[in-house]
């Protein structure tokens, strides 16, 4: 008996470190990161003599200033000195909450490296890029492959936009205007700074591996959709589901439930190799449910979930695969290895 308790504690000791060792040790590795206050800085321009500030700017942003003025402020040469007195005296309010909410930058700054550390682990090559942090009109969203984003990257930098992460209480957000015409509230509660990292990192994703679903069937969508989740969960191991999916914790937990019946549902009510936008729209992209699941449960986009699912079950049969490897893998040969059948 105490020969079968011992083995037994053994195997759960094994089996705990080797779960704790999937994880790769990334604390010996170089990431240096450098992240600058642009927002700070623009909002210290003297509003009666704006010029001299923003030529000092532009000399220590000289790729930034431009698309600051141009692409996110909206102004052409013409009318640039007026538009940046306007707006900075009209955003004062916006710049106090932006400075009570990042008073400082440091554990930002913590997890951006923890994150750079795993992309140069599994991608020594890829440059990182440096970070800086702007504050622009709140109806400014960027744009990128995946949809509306507060982030985007620049040559050589990551911008990260401080006025969609004030919190999904900030009064803006809740302004009829706002939610109609720039983010819903299924969006703007992902307006927080703990999202910041998950979705800066999407980014760093895309711009390692692009998307490459657009024009390709349902299946073939959600899972290369999924390789990138995949992907992600590679550079945030330690961060929450949650923050990396957008999904609520009860909507994923919802998921995790149901996993078997939502893919039979799929399965048996759509065509996986459909090309019909209403049908890749219904499970891909942004929306507070999914059509055909329960609306208070069900989180919208379910279809790249349901991706990552399917290359989880194929990472378990092919170990020996390294990421850059499962992202260049066909999707058609991951569906058919992985054998995915949820219960």
């Amino acid at each position: 008996m105490k020969k079968i308790v011992f083995a037994l504690l053994l195997a759960l000791c094994f089996s705990g470190c080797k779960k704790k060792n999937a994880t790769p040790d990334v604390s010996s590795i170089k990431a240096d990161i450098r992240l600058d206050r642009f927002d700070r800085e623009f909002f210290a321009i003297d509003s009666n003599n704006v010029l001299p500030g923003l030529n000092a700017l532009h000399a220590k942003y000289p790729l930034l200033t431009p698309i600051f003025l141009q692409n996110i402020l909206g102004l052409d040469s013409a009318s640039t000195l007026q538009g940046v007195k306007r707006f900075i005296s009209l955003s004062g309010q916006l710049h106090d909450t932006i400075n009570t909410v990042f008073k400082n930058t440091n554990n930002l700054e913590n997890d951006f490296k923890k994150a750079f550390q795993f992309v140069k682990y599994y991608f020594p090559e890829y440059k990182l890029p440096s970070i800086v942090t702007i504050a622009g009109p709140v109806d400014a969203l960027a744009q990128s492959e995946s949809g509306p984003t507060p982030d985007f990257l620049g040559p050589g930098f990551l911008g990260i936009s401080l006025q969609f992460y004030l919190g999904r209480n900030f009064s803006v957000y809740k302004d009829p205007f706002f939610i109609e015409n720039v983010a819903p509230g299924y969006r703007s509660r992902r307006f927080s700074k703990e999202y910041i990292v998950p979705d800066a990192m999407q980014l760093i994703v895309n711009d390692i591996f692009p998307d490459q679903s657009g024009g390709k069937p349902l299946v073939e969508q959600m899972i290369e959709r999924g390789k990138q989740r995949y992907l992600l969960d590679k550079f945030l191991p330690a961060t929450h589901d949650s923050l990396k999916t957008g999904y609520t914790r009860q909507q994923l937990d919802w998921c995790r439930e149901n996993e078997g019946l939502i893919w039979s549902y799929i399965v048996k009510n759509e065509d996986l190799y459909s090309l019909s936008p209403a049908v890749i729209q219904a499970y891909i992209g942004e929306a507070p449910f999914t059509q055909g699941f329960s609306q208070e449960l069900s989180p919208g986009n379910m279809g790249p979930w349901i991706g990552w699912q399917i290359i989880k079950k194929f990472e378990s049969k092919h170990p020996e695969l390294k990421p850059r490897d499962l992202m260049m893998t066909d999707t058609r040969k991951i569906l058919d290895e992985a054998k995915y059948k949820p219960k």
